[in-house]
Order: structure tokens, then sequence, then C-alpha cells
């Protein structure tokens, strides 16, 4: 008989997974019990997690949630996080996964009486059936999208050349005039990371709530090869900044930003022009991701847009939910 197991922390999590979870044998970062650990401790250290877990015939599904108040749950994630998804291990079929799903959604369905869960890319129609299956009323709405580009065996140079006209005349003109130095390196450091700091202070971005979790993730990243952080200088003082990882043929665009006194020079587009260069010649990777957000100068170095989705789970057997249940639900047929 399935059972769904539950741990209360991280850790024991992590010692249950017996490194199932870890680098060597997870592809994507963000599905690694690092990244769960870490976005947990930086980001919402007192908001407590459950983190359910099945088995059968050696295939496993996790799925990581927190509980920010009684009766709700929600998706151990924010906005540094591309996508949440169930967890699979092994290799189980569509209906196995749905089935251990299942089994983890009644298990909520006692005591819970919503879940939300954001930003969901794959598995979204798994997880309506399975917790529709296990009893819960299921709502899904579109959430804005994620920007991915698919190399398909081109260089930089036929990638470039696919580009709009009024991004290569952009960059044309500037890089003429440009005085500044590009640097793309694979490590950080104290200096480095006042450098990246002091930048991202200097933009048009808000004050940045988890530099902690950056600088971690960085320095993990960095010890495992794939970071990949890139400078802009004017006489050795840092104006724009992106911090990318490159893994399995698959390169992440986490953060960006220049210093906006030089706007009019335009050092964030030099920088991606390099950053995207580095990453399709020198590290061969077939996918470029820029993460979540509609900000309309991604889609000029992308080639595609993929929706987002939102999830909520409404228990019946709580009348508290009925109302935010009618509510989202109209929501979405209106929206």
């Amino acid at each position: 008989m399935l059972v769904a197991r539950e741990y209360s922390t991280i850790a024991h999590a992590r010692g249950a997974m017996a490194g199932r979870m870890d680098r060597a044998s997870t592809p994507s970062l963000f599905d690694r019990i690092d990244w769960f650990e870490s976005l947990h401790a930086h980001c919402f250290g007192k908001v407590p997690v459950r983190i359910l877990h099945t088995m059968e015939d050696g295939n496993e599904a996790w799925l990581f949630l927190m509980s920010p108040t009684a009766r709700r749950l929600s998706a151990l994630a924010n906005w540094y996080s591309f996508s949440w998804s169930p967890i699979f291990i092994g290799d189980p079929c569509p209906e196995t996964r749905r089935r251990l799903v299942e089994v983890m959604a009644a298990h909520l369905v006692t005591g819970s009486a919503h879940i939300d869960l954001y930003p969901v890319t794959d598995h979204a129609d798994l997880l309506l059936d399975a917790f529709r299956r296990a009893g819960w009323f299921a709502v899904r709405r579109p959430m804005g999208g994620r920007h991915l580009l698919d190399l398909n065996g081109r260089d930089f140079a036929a990638y470039w050349a696919d580009r709009p006209g009024r991004l290569r005349n952009q960059l044309q003109r500037k890089a003429r005039a440009s005085r500044f130095t590009i640097d793309i390196g694979q490590q950080v450091n104290d200096a480095l990371w006042r450098d990246y700091v002091t930048v991202h202070a200097s933009s048009w971005k808000q004050p940045e709530p988890g530099l902690a979790f950056l600088r971690a993730l960085a320095e993990r990243e960095a010890a495992a090869g794939t970071l990949r952080l890139g400078f802009v200088r004017l006489h050795g003082q840092p104006i724009a900044t992106q911090f990318w990882t490159v893994e399995n043929g698959t390169a992440l665009i986490h953060k960006l930003a220049h210093d906006r006194a030089f706007d009019g020079a335009s050092p964030g587009t030099l920088l991606s022009h390099a950053m995207f260069a580095h990453a399709i010649d020198t590290d061969a990777v077939q996918r470029i991701d820029y993460g979540t957000g509609d900000n309309a100068y991604k889609a000029e170095w992308m080639d595609r847009r993929e929706a987002l989705h939102r999830l909520d789970f409404f228990n019946p057997r709580f009348a508290s939910a009925w109302l935010p249940a009618a509510r989202t639900a109209i929501s979405a047929l209106v929206g």
C-alpha cells in the first residue's frame, strides 16, 4: 500500500534521500536538496516546511512545501525560482507519477484548507488531476512567463544574425564608442561580491532582499565550476554585472543590473552580448533560460516564451475555503 511520509525539516528529508537529490544525480539546479535548503534558510527561515515523499517500486516523488499560516501551504519557491514542480526519482511512467502525487495530495487533505503552487510549468496537468482525484477543488491561472532560447546547433554568429535589427544596430553603435572592459569569471570572492552589490545598489532595481542567498548560491556554483559572473568596468569601476550558471547544456540567467548613470552607453547590452557569446561558443550550451518575468527586453534576446501557472487547491471539507475558492475560480474565468 502506498503511503506518504512527511518531514518537518529539510535536514531530515536530506537524510532520507541519502544523496538521491544531490548534484551528481539531479540535473536541474531547482530540483536539488541544496537549492531548497539554502532557499529556506536564507529567505524563509521562520516558516515551517512540510516535505512529502512517496515511493513505489524504486520510483519516488517529493513535494517541497512550506506553511506560512495554519492550514495554508505554498510551494517552497520565490522570485529566485525559475520553476517549481514535484520531483521524481527513478523513471516513473505518467500513471505512476500521478499515483505518487495523488497519495501525497490525499495525505494533505486531512488538515490543510488551501495550497498554492507557483511558478509551475512542468507537470501542471498531472498536479491538477492528482489533487482533484484526492478531493481538492483545483484552479489553474496563467501568471507571467519564462523566456527561453533553444540553440538547435547554432553557434553565436548564427544566433546573433537572427536577432532583431534594432538590437544588432544598437550593439554595433555602442561597441564602437565603448571605453569599457568586460570580464567573465568563474569565481567569487569578497571583492567581486562587493562589486556585484555596488552595481545592484546603483541600478534601477529595488534593494535585493536575498543577498545572503545569492552569495551562498554563487559560492556553491563557483565550487562546482558552473558560475559565470560577468562585469563591465570603466577604469576598474564596476558598471554592469550579470550572474549566470552553466550546467548540463543549459545556461540560467539569475540576475543582471547596471549603473543607471551609464544608461546612455548601454553597458548591460554590451555585457549580455559577451555573456551570450561565451555561453554559446565557449560553454557550448544548447539552451539559455532567462527565468521568470515578462520584461520586454527579454523577447529580443530569446526565441520563445513559456507560460507560468499558479495552481490553487481548496479543500471543500473546510468552510473557510469556500469563498476564496469561488473568488479564485471567477478570477480564472475573467482573467
